[in-house]
């Protein structure tokens, strides 16, 4: 494994340019009844603020806010369900962290639209990286970070789905990644993210060699990486443990994937996370 370095990037939310000089800890907070990881999930506007709360006191740099569970047979949500979800959980935190970078988490361009505009979102989180077409039109039209996921097929189907040459994704992701950057490019989107999709269209073995391989995927995006494996299905099958047993797993994976050239890391957990990414500060400037 290489020393870990960390090459600081840039991105221009609504309001504000903000300038990172270490990896960012983005905080997962679902308004959603059905989300794998029940801790995730807040209920109503209250319980949505007070979250927001507890996560940027335990160190979020960014909070990023679900209304559509992507974890295999979750319920199906209609588009007006989840902009009414979405937005209300977007004024929600508003309402006690106007400051804080937020991203929505949808694959919808209507959703992410209707976010940005009445509820303040700052950043796009597309699990399809591009589906809907008139996604990245309007990304570009709203003037904000986008984050591209690879993925195959749809959370209902994603996972069998996960056939590619020679056993290793890798190659997919890089390719389906530069075409979304490339068609982003065209388009006028200056700050894109690439998230290579662990647990989505891979299988265990996987998504580990994705994982070892992030260096290889960093390099040929030239953007900066995403990662999000927090309480996974990669870690919890592998060590035969239940979700909420994974934090130590978690802690672990992630300084991995730091390590390996992620600068972005999602998580259910940033108290944990904030430390890690602190004390890999710390080793890389003594």
């Amino acid at each position: 494994m290489t020393p870990y370095s960390f090459t600081p990037f840039s991105m221009r939310l609504p309001r504000r340019l903000i300038t990172a000089d270490r990896p960012l800890v983005m905080a997962i907070l679902n308004a959603t009844p059905d989300s794998f990881y029940a801790a995730s999930r807040a209920d109503g506007a209250d319980a949505i603020a007070r979250r927001a709360e507890r996560l940027i006191a335990d160190g979020a740099d960014v909070i990023d806010l679900g209304a559509y569970s992507s974890r295999p047979g979750a319920d199906e949500v209609s588009p007006q369900e989840e902009t009414d979800r979405l937005l209300a959980a977007c004024r929600a935190v508003r309402s006690v962290a106007p400051d804080i970078p937020l991203s929505v988490d949808t694959f919808r361009a209507e959703v992410a639209r209707i976010a940005v505009e009445e509820g303040g979102a700052d950043i796009v989180n597309d699990i399809t990286g591009g589906d809907d077409p008139e996604m990245l039109p309007i990304v570009a039209r709203l003037g904000v970070p986008y984050i591209a996921m690879h993925m195959r097929g749809t959370p209902a189907t994603m996972q069998s789905m996960t056939q590619y040459p020679d056993d290793d994704p890798t190659g997919d992701i890089i390719a389906r990644l530069s075409n979304v950057i490339e068609r982003c490019s065209q388009l006028g989107i200056a700050d894109v993210i690439a998230d290579p999709g662990l647990g989505f269209a891979k299988t265990m073995e996987q998504n580990y060699r994705v994982l070892r391989q992030l260096p290889i995927i960093a390099q040929a995006l030239r953007r900066p990486l995403l990662i999000g494996l927090s309480r996974k299905s990669m870690l919890t099958k592998a060590l035969g443990i239940a979700t909420e047993d994974a934090l130590p797993s978690t802690v672990a994976a992630d300084t991995m994937a730091l390590m390996l050239g992620a600068s972005i890391i999602r998580v259910h957990d940033p108290r944990e996370a904030s430390q890690t990414v602190k004390l890999l500060e710390l080793l890389k400037n003594s």
